[in-house]
């Protein structure tokens, strides 16, 4: 996570200075951004930067033959999106069993969970719009190792980046001041905000806890989760539109869903989104059944929850994730508009919504005996 690298934080200002230096030059944001780019990851490690090169490469030559290819295009993309599946797991499973090995660390932590979501996106870019999908390799390599959103989103989408790298590199002083202001939040949420909440979980949590603690320690770490991963995102937005790429919104106000559905699509929604325009997508063909949607929701939060991690928690956290949006679906409850409801019912199934998902958000410490502790301390009255 290199925002909290004071000298890559100046690197990424100094390469939106540059880009408004060259504005004149047409190519200016395609060139000195792939130049960025590269030399940000090798001088950040040069593991890294001949892993990814590769990978960007490989990849790159699959695309286009999806692009080009009128025979045996079916198998040539289901196979390449399962190798990549495998290779990311593969990585995944050697964290898991706490293996050494050379590349893990840099590979693994710095971005490949994230880039692989875009090089799949990429796939489906080419499988599903053929040679309308082309795009020049300089492009595609900027898609996959933009520096700001490469270690934590949010997700890009490969036709909205190329439709950006069409567009001159145009950033006015209102941009540059709403960037600027936005790097700045994100820096204090980051830096100041999360740091204090964390060392006050950490305190806590190690204690002998009674109900109300383990209450109080799942809605404190639900707050510290939102202000790290929306932190981390304001960051990259703000940097990203400072390079000239409208980089999508992450939060849109998900404290005030009233469905686990409509969460869903506004906490870390670039997710959300990929999972259901990847999953879906499959189906298109033809219209869902309710039942068949429902079997669907489980599947994605299942994936989005292994996509987190490789554990039966985050197992468990995306079947029961999945189940109340199967059921939001079956009932007919997976929306509610706020202008044909009283005020009252509106905010109540907010509320609803919000105790939902802060029973489940423990699991995203990422540690099975914090997470037994605090449901232990759940059943231990005072």
């Amino acid at each position: 996570m290199w925002y909290l690298n004071m000298n890559a934080v100046v690197a990424m200002i100094g390469m939106a200075v540059v880009l408004g230096i060259t504005r004149r030059w047409t190519l200016n944001k395609r060139v000195l951004l792939l130049l960025f780019n590269l030399g940000f990851i090798a001088l950040f490690s040069k593991q890294l930067f001949v892993f990814h090169v590769l990978y960007t490469a490989v990849n790159f030559i699959g695309f286009r033959y999806l692009c080009g290819a009128s025979a045996g295009r079916k198998p040539a993309f289901i196979s390449l999106i399962a190798l990549n599946v495998a290779g990311v797991s593969l990585l995944r499973i050697y964290g898991m069993l706490k293996l050494e090995h050379p590349l893990f660390d840099t590979v693994m932590l710095l971005g490949l969970i994230y880039n692989v979501l875009k090089v799949i996106d990429a796939y489906y870019f080419a499988y599903y719009l053929g040679k309308d999908a082309k795009a020049p390799a300089i492009d595609y390599a900027n898609y996959i190792l933009f520096v700001p959103t490469f270690t934590s989103g949010p997700i890009l989408k490969f036709r909205d980046f190329m439709a950006d790298t069409k567009q001159p590199y145009k950033v006015d002083a209102a941009t540059v001041e709403a960037s600027v202001k936005r790097i700045i939040l994100g820096m204090f949420k980051k830096i100041v905000v999360v740091t204090w909440m964390t060392d006050v979980f950490n305190v806590m949590q190690k204690q002998e806890l009674h109900t109300h603690e383990s209450l109080f320690l799942m809605v404190w770490f639900y707050a510290l989760i939102f202000f790290d991963f929306s932190g981390y995102s304001d960051i990259a937005i703000g940097f990203g539109r400072l390079m000239g790429y409208n980089i999508p919104e992450n939060f849109k106000k998900p404290f005030q869903s009233p469905t686990l559905t409509q969460y869903w699509r506004n906490w870390h929604a670039t997710l959300g989104d990929w999972f259901r325009d990847h999953i879906f997508m499959l189906f298109s063909r033809q219209t869902p059944t309710k039942w068949t949607a429902s079997g669907l929701s489980i599947l994605i939060m299942v994936l989005i929850g292994l996509w987190h991690g490789f554990s039966w928690l985050y197992v468990l956290w995306g079947v029961y994730h999945g189940i109340f949006l199967a059921l939001e679906n079956l009932l007919g409850k997976s929306t509610v508009n706020k202008k044909k409801v009283s005020r009252g019912y509106f905010y109540a199934r907010c509320a609803l919504t919000q105790l939902i998902v802060t029973m489940a958000v423990i699991v995203y410490s990422g540690s099975s005996e914090t997470v037994l502790h605090i449901y232990r301390g759940l059943l231990n009255w005072p």
